[in-house]
């Protein structure tokens, strides 16, 4: 309320100010600001960007919606969201050119990526930047299509960086990059571009604000980084499926129960939750002394330790008696 206010009292002066200058209507207009050269070049620079990059932008239709895509290599490989492909093995594939028959190469929807492949057609692929040399305050733009308006820019900077962000559905991404350039509806799966014209990340979510009904909240974007782009991206091309992804694995199925804590439904045998020990009906409560009240909170946790990391893992037995047992995760792989 004490913003609402401020605002609204910087607006009542203005008003009364306006009000006693008068209203001339012969006043000569104001003088345009000079562009100092500076801005200019910085000006200049964005434009040239964007040039670079669009052709490399494709849109990406489905049955079942639209989303954006970036060629990742001279062979016709585009990488994109897995949110985005779905289930769909098909797709209608917009480029500069027109439209093209694309098929799917592989998916990895634990780090929401995946690849297609664009038939009769070899776009221009984009260059990826190293992604570790990012810094906060980076300057950034998001091409992409949103709302399936084709090659849309908004323009931002680089906000954060390692944020752990949860898209819901059991998917949770690590060492993401927060932007303040808008990422709407569409926008999944497009570039982030630095002003080298290198593409730093995959955009993929816009937070969520609850005190606004759910809405998404401006100015805060999120993208997959440009280096887990290219690990993920080149095992699916070379194969079809991941099998060196950087991510812990538990080696459970679990499901959230009322009371707090997650049930183990199920574990894989030869697992590291099986070789600790660990079996179907227990409840997990803690790991690495983090509470994990629901599955996606383990998620989460799990997100933010790596493969051959040993952790404690706190458990509710069947007895209702507590026990900690040591775990050294295994690492995530999929297809």
């Amino acid at each position: 309320m004490a913003r609402v206010f401020g605002i609204l009292a910087l607006a009542t002066v203005a008003l009364l100010v306006t009000a006693c200058s008068g209203s001339d209507s012969s006043a000569p207009a104001t003088a345009p600001v000079k562009v100092v050269k500076p801005a200019e070049t910085f000006q200049e620079q964005l434009v040239a960007d964007v040039r670079a990059v669009s052709p490399s932008v494709v849109q990406v239709a489905t049955a079942s919606g639209l989303g954006s895509g970036v060629v990742y290599d001279d062979k016709g490989n585009i990488v994109t969201n897995a949110h985005v492909v779905g289930t769909s093995k098909t797709f209608s594939i917009t480029l500069t050119s027109g439209s093209h028959k694309g098929t799917l190469v592989g998916s990895f929807p634990p780090d929401d990526l995946a690849v297609v492949h664009v038939e009769g057609a070899t776009p221009p692929p984009a260059s990826f930047a190293d992604s570790s040399k990012i810094e906060v305050g980076d300057v950034a733009l998001a091409i992409g299509n949103p709302l399936g308006l084709r090659s849309s820019v908004t323009e931002g900077i680089v906000s954060s960086l390692g944020r752990t962000v949860s898209e819901g559905n059991g998917v949770v991404l690590p060492s993401v990059i927060q932007t303040s350039a808008a990422i709407n509806p569409g926008n999944s799966g497009g570039a982030l571009v630095n002003l080298a014209g290198q593409v730093i990340g995959i955009p993929t979510l816009a937070a969520l604000d609850p005190e606004l009904g759910g809405t998404q909240a401006p100015g805060i974007g999120f993208a997959i980084p440009s280096n887990t782009v290219r690990r993920i991206a080149g095992q699916l091309i070379a194969s079809g499926a991941v099998q060196s992804s950087g991510r812990a694995y538990l080696g459970v199925r679990v499901s959230s129960i009322v009371g707090g804590g997650v049930l183990v439904a199920g574990v894989t045998p030869g697992g590291p939750a099986a070789k600790a020990g660990i079996r179907p009906g227990e409840i997990i409560v803690a790991v690495d002394k983090k509470p994990t009240p629901t599955a996606d909170v383990l998620v989460e946790v799990l997100a933010e330790l790596k493969p051959g990391q040993r952790v404690p893992v706190k458990i509710l037995q069947r007895n209702g008696k507590t026990l900690t047992v040591d775990v050294t995760l295994g690492e995530l792989r999929g297809s």
